[in-house]
């Protein structure tokens, strides 16, 4: 009976690196400054990334540097450029915040560091298995060379004095649109979030959305796939914000354009974005949450290190902070970021699970129950094809 009991403790201990080996890593990281390369569009996220760099400092000697990207494939060109100059140590990107096609390029070019994920002692409180949602790129398996840190959902808002019944699917755009002409918009789609609005509606109107998980290789699939999509567009296209003809840069002016009256309904990766942005005095107090009825895109952010990061071991000192049960609680602070955790709950402590339990709410902050299923990427082949074929169409 005794032995039966050890088991699970002794299954646990096997798949735990050896505390010298993360030791002799974290005595290396002593005296590191990781260079973060991240989107740096957000004030909460890099108030974030700076209180994590406080963190890492105080208790490891590692501080983080944060470098701003608008783009995260600038720093994935950047780690190209340096491989093709020789440069296969001392890189200066040191951690990406990262996933999707960049990842997926940077994988199939052999320019990541690792694996490393299960060298991180807080890597135990999150599902690995094959096929969760952590363990998963777009459809990519992420076989440890990237390490998970924020859960995102798509959700729509809408500013509930002025509209009553927001669209309940994307097809209900198009109706809503011609109804309400010019009060609509979305970001362009060379940035992600624009890209994010046709994925989300292709996954409604493919005629077989479990293709989409597999590669757009296939051009007489990808033709017939998106077939619904442009006709769909084609009828959205003249009732949004100025004609069509042109589209704001990125979520956060499109937020401006709602908060100006300009435009009803924006969009965000963030089902908090709204809460914090009414708090900030960016949106009305009646700014509200939306999804589809059918659910809507959702996957995990993660961090990665390049193969030639001049300080990879630091760099696997904030990704194992990033997991710290405590530090996931804060992001999920809807009054720090209000990034939902990727920890699974039950690996938790009593402790950590009463603090999550304890996270303060508002009246625009949706119910993980409110924001429905959540939808799997398409592979991240389909993002590229569908932002290069949506400039075709209507860009000059």
């Amino acid at each position: 009976m005794r032995l039966i009991s050890l088991l699970p403790i002794l299954a646990a201990l096997a798949g735990t690196p050896a505390l010298a080996d993360w030791q002799d890593t974290v005595d290396t990281a002593r005296g590191q400054t990781v260079y973060w390369n991240a989107w740096g569009g957000d004030d909460r996220t890099n108030a974030f990334i700076a209180w994590v760099g406080k963190r890492t400092e105080e208790r490891y000697g590692v501080s983080i540097e944060h470098v701003r990207l608008s783009d995260t494939a600038e720093a994935v060109t950047r780690v190209i450029s340096e491989r093709a100059a020789g440069q296969d140590t001392g890189g200066s990107v040191d951690l990406i915040w990262i996933n999707g096609p960049n990842f997926l390029a940077m994988k199939e070019q052999d320019l990541l560091f690792g694996p490393f994920v299960e060298d991180l002692p807080n890597a135990a409180y999150v599902d690995l298995s094959p096929g969760a949602p952590a363990a998963l790129d777009f459809t990519v398996p992420v076989e440890g060379m990237e390490s998970p840190w924020r859960l995102a959902r798509f959700v729509f808002n809408y500013d509930s004095a002025r509209v009553n019944a927001p669209p309940r699917s994307m097809v209900g755009f198009s109706d809503w649109a011609a109804a309400n002409p010019g009060r609509f918009t979305h970001p362009d789609p060379s940035n992600f979030m624009g890209a994010t609005f046709l994925k989300q509606a292709l996954i409604e109107l493919a005629t077989d959305p479990a293709a989409l998980q597999e590669p757009a290789t296939d051009d007489a699939a990808f033709v017939g796939q998106t077939a619904p999509l442009w006709a769909w567009y084609d009828a959205l296209r003249p009732n949004m914000w100025r004609g069509g003809a042109a589209f704001p840069e990125n979520q956060s002016v499109q937020q401006q354009l709602l908060n100006d009256g300009e435009v009803d309904i924006s969009m965000s990766f963030d089902p908090a974005s709204t809460a914090a942005a009414i708090a900030q005095g960016l949106l009305p107090e009646t700014a509200r949450v939306f999804v589809p009825e059918g659910g809507t895109i959702g996957n995990v952010s993660f961090v990665a290190i390049p193969y030639n990061a001049a300080n990879a071991e630091g760099a696997q000192v904030v990704a194992n902070v990033l997991l710290d049960p405590e530090v996931q609680a804060r992001m999920q602070n809807i009054e720090v970021l209000g990034s939902f955790s990727v920890l699974d709950s039950a690996r938790l402590d009593p402790q950590a699970r009463t603090a999550f339990d304890a996270l303060p709410t508002a009246p625009a902050l949706p119910t993980l129950e409110e924001l429905g299923p959540t939808l799997p990427e398409p592979h991240a082949s389909w993002m590229t094809r569908l932002t290069e074929e949506w400039a075709r169409r209507y860009t000059r």
